[in-house]
Protein backbone atom coordinates (compact mmCIF):
# COMPACT_ATOMS: atom_id res chain seq x y z
CA UNK A 1 0.00 0.00 0.00
CA UNK A 2 2.76 2.81 -0.79
CA UNK A 3 5.01 2.22 1.48
CA UNK A 4 2.20 3.06 4.09
CA UNK A 5 2.49 1.60 7.89
CA UNK A 6 0.31 1.76 10.42
CA UNK A 7 1.83 1.97 14.11
CA UNK A 8 0.56 3.49 17.91
CA UNK A 9 0.86 6.94 18.09
CA UNK A 10 3.65 8.48 20.20
CA UNK A 11 4.08 11.67 22.10
CA UNK A 12 6.25 13.11 19.23
CA UNK A 13 3.41 12.70 16.97
CA UNK A 14 1.63 15.21 18.44
CA UNK A 15 2.52 18.19 16.20
CA UNK A 16 1.86 16.18 12.89
CA UNK A 17 -1.76 15.07 14.08
CA UNK A 18 -2.49 18.57 15.14
CA UNK A 19 -1.69 19.86 11.32
CA UNK A 20 -4.15 16.90 10.29
CA UNK A 21 -6.66 17.87 12.34
CA UNK A 22 -6.38 21.50 11.25
CA UNK A 23 -6.72 20.13 7.64
CA UNK A 24 -9.27 17.61 7.90
CA UNK A 25 -11.97 19.27 10.62
CA UNK A 26 -13.88 22.63 11.53
CA UNK A 27 -13.04 22.49 15.11
CA UNK A 28 -9.71 21.00 15.05
CA UNK A 29 -7.92 19.30 18.70
CA UNK A 30 -4.82 21.62 19.56
CA UNK A 31 -1.29 19.49 20.15
CA UNK A 32 -2.32 20.07 23.62
CA UNK A 33 -5.54 18.18 23.83
CA UNK A 34 -3.85 15.11 21.44
CA UNK A 35 -0.92 14.92 24.01
CA UNK A 36 -3.69 14.30 26.33
CA UNK A 37 -5.38 12.21 24.37
CA UNK A 38 -2.22 9.77 24.24
CA UNK A 39 -0.87 10.17 27.81
CA UNK A 40 -4.77 8.67 28.62
CA UNK A 41 -4.31 4.85 28.99
CA UNK A 42 -8.19 4.62 27.99
CA UNK A 43 -7.26 6.04 24.75
CA UNK A 44 -5.68 4.10 21.29
CA UNK A 45 -4.36 5.72 18.71
CA UNK A 46 -2.49 4.75 16.05
CA UNK A 47 -1.06 6.58 12.69
CA UNK A 48 -0.45 5.19 9.28
CA UNK A 49 2.86 7.10 8.09
CA UNK A 50 4.50 7.52 4.86
CA UNK A 51 7.81 6.19 3.97
CA UNK A 52 9.28 9.12 5.21
CA UNK A 53 7.74 8.86 8.59
CA UNK A 54 5.68 11.29 8.39
CA UNK A 55 1.63 10.56 9.76
CA UNK A 56 -0.48 10.52 6.45
CA UNK A 57 -3.54 10.05 8.95
CA UNK A 58 -4.88 8.87 12.17
CA UNK A 59 -7.62 7.00 13.79
CA UNK A 60 -8.34 6.29 17.31
CA UNK A 61 -10.89 5.31 20.47
CA UNK A 62 -11.37 5.61 23.72
CA UNK A 63 -12.76 2.41 26.04
CA UNK A 64 -15.32 2.93 28.82
CA UNK A 65 -15.45 -0.23 30.38
CA UNK A 66 -16.50 -2.48 27.27
CA UNK A 67 -17.41 -0.12 25.14
CA UNK A 68 -15.59 1.62 22.41
CA UNK A 69 -16.00 5.23 21.44
CA UNK A 70 -14.17 6.11 18.13
CA UNK A 71 -12.60 9.63 18.39
CA UNK A 72 -11.47 10.45 14.60
CA UNK A 73 -10.26 9.02 11.50
CA UNK A 74 -9.07 11.69 9.58
CA UNK A 75 -6.87 11.13 6.63
CA UNK A 76 -4.33 14.28 4.53
CA UNK A 77 -6.10 14.97 1.35
CA UNK A 78 -2.44 14.25 -0.43
CA UNK A 79 -3.03 10.60 0.68
CA UNK A 80 -6.89 9.98 0.38
CA UNK A 81 -8.10 7.54 -2.24
CA UNK A 82 -4.94 4.48 -1.25
CA UNK A 83 -6.88 2.68 1.34
CA UNK A 84 -5.33 4.30 4.27
CA UNK A 85 -8.33 4.85 6.17
CA UNK A 86 -9.57 1.56 5.69
CA UNK A 87 -6.68 0.30 6.76
CA UNK A 88 -6.91 1.84 10.24
CA UNK A 89 -10.80 0.81 10.37
CA UNK A 90 -8.96 -2.82 10.42
CA UNK A 91 -6.61 -1.79 12.98
CA UNK A 92 -8.83 -0.28 15.03
CA UNK A 93 -11.57 -3.12 15.10
CA UNK A 94 -8.78 -6.06 15.56
CA UNK A 95 -7.77 -3.50 18.48
CA UNK A 96 -11.17 -3.57 19.96
CA UNK A 97 -11.54 -7.34 19.45
CA UNK A 98 -8.06 -7.61 21.69
CA UNK A 99 -9.25 -5.13 24.42
CA UNK A 100 -12.41 -7.21 24.86
CA UNK A 101 -14.73 -4.63 23.52
CA UNK A 102 -18.42 -5.04 22.85
CA UNK A 103 -19.01 -2.75 20.22
CA UNK A 104 -17.31 0.27 18.20
CA UNK A 105 -19.30 3.64 18.00
CA UNK A 106 -19.17 7.27 16.44
CA UNK A 107 -20.98 10.23 15.02
CA UNK A 108 -20.18 10.92 11.61
CA UNK A 109 -21.82 14.32 9.76
CA UNK A 110 -25.08 13.10 7.90
CA UNK A 111 -24.07 14.66 4.75
CA UNK A 112 -19.96 12.85 4.83
CA UNK A 113 -21.08 10.69 2.37
CA UNK A 114 -17.22 9.11 1.69
CA UNK A 115 -17.04 8.64 5.60
CA UNK A 116 -20.71 7.07 5.70
CA UNK A 117 -19.52 4.31 3.18
CA UNK A 118 -16.52 4.02 5.05
CA UNK A 119 -18.12 2.67 8.35
CA UNK A 120 -20.81 0.73 6.42
CA UNK A 121 -17.96 -0.82 4.46
CA UNK A 122 -16.61 -2.05 7.40
CA UNK A 123 -19.61 -3.05 9.18
CA UNK A 124 -21.17 0.10 11.19
CA UNK A 125 -24.91 0.47 11.25
CA UNK A 126 -26.55 3.14 11.80
CA UNK A 127 -28.39 3.22 15.26
CA UNK A 128 -29.24 6.95 15.86
CA UNK A 129 -29.44 10.55 15.24
CA UNK A 130 -27.83 13.27 17.42
CA UNK A 131 -29.85 16.91 15.80
CA UNK A 132 -27.43 19.71 15.22
CA UNK A 133 -24.51 17.83 16.98
CA UNK A 134 -21.86 19.46 14.49
CA UNK A 135 -21.19 22.95 14.63
CA UNK A 136 -19.50 24.93 11.50
CA UNK A 137 -21.50 24.15 10.16
CA UNK A 138 -24.44 22.96 12.20
CA UNK A 139 -25.33 19.41 11.62
CA UNK A 140 -26.91 16.30 12.81
CA UNK A 141 -24.67 13.52 12.81
CA UNK A 142 -25.59 9.49 12.40
CA UNK A 143 -24.68 7.18 15.19
CA UNK A 144 -22.72 4.73 13.74
CA UNK A 145 -22.21 1.40 15.80
CA UNK A 146 -20.29 -2.19 14.92
CA UNK A 147 -20.84 -5.03 17.01
CA UNK A 148 -17.90 -6.95 18.28
CA UNK A 149 -19.57 -9.79 20.57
Amino acid sequence: MDGITVRTVREQDAEALAAIEKECFSLPLSKEQLLSQIRDEKVFLLTAEDPDGEPAGYAGYYAVLDEGYITNVAVREVFRRRHIADRLMEELEHRAKEDALAFLTLEVRESNAPAVALYSKHGFETRGLRKNYYERPRENALIMTLDLK
